[in-house]
């Protein structure tokens, strides 16, 4: 246990974090959700991470994802990878900078206990849904985060036992709408606050069985 890890010990039980600790996570998408959504759960203990996202980190993407001047041009995935490690050097991460398609979605996160979507698009919400919907994984969605405008609050909805959606469920990115770093990252909060919520019951005891989510 490193330094990190014994520091945490000082807001869990050491059986809570063990649970954390055993948890695997998978998230597909490393932009404003994902890359942010991955650095709670960093801060909050988890340790074994899959991310996959195809994209490189622009100018563009600074305004709410997590990320910084000097990985402009760099894969998302390789720089998240190295932040997460400067929170927790003993993380492990495995990524892959890919298009998830109908092709190809099953050869990933087939070993996670939980999944986090964070696409920019319907068509692969859909896909993550079709593919994992009726696993025992934990699927947490997010959807509607945009603008600047609180009126509609961001919410945790639970779909099905296992299935959450995270969002105002309403605002899109659009041109009077586009996506900023308050309520981005307010969302990708959420969702990994709606993980650890999942996971810890009855004093730091699983509600069901890892491996089996």
């Amino acid at each position: 246990m490193n330094e990190f890890e014994e520091a945490l010990l000082s807001y869990y039980s050491p059986e809570q974090l063990s649970v954390i600790q055993k948890v695997k996570v998978g998230i597909a998408g490393t932009g404003g959700l994902g890359s942010n959504t991955a650095v709670c759960l960093a801060r909050s203990g988890f340790m074994d991470f899959e991310i996959i996202d195809p994209d490189a980190v622009e100018m563009k993407n600074l305004n709410r994802q997590h990320y910084f001047l000097s990985d402009i041009g760099r894969p998302k995935v390789e720089a998240l990878s190295k932040r997460l490690k400067k929170i927790n050097p003993d993380i492990t991460v495995k990524t892959g900078t890919i298009y998830l398609s109908r092709k190809n979605i099953m050869n990933y996160f087939n070993d996670r206990d939980v999944i986090f979507e964070a696409f920019d698009n319907v068509e692969s919400k859909s896909l993550l849904l079709e593919s994992f919907g009726n696993s025992h994984k934990l699927l947490i969605f997010g959807n509607g985060m945009a603008g600047i405008s609180n009126q509609s609050e961001i919410k945790i909805k639970k779909i099905r036992e296992n299935i959450f959606i995270v969002g105002d469920g309403v605002t899109c990115v659009g041109p009077k709408t586009p996506p900023l770093a308050p309520r981005v990252t307010a969302c990708a909060a959420m969702m990994a606050s709606c993980a650890l919520e999942q996971i810890l019951s009855n004093g730091g005891r699983l509600n069901r069985s890892i491996g089996n989510i």
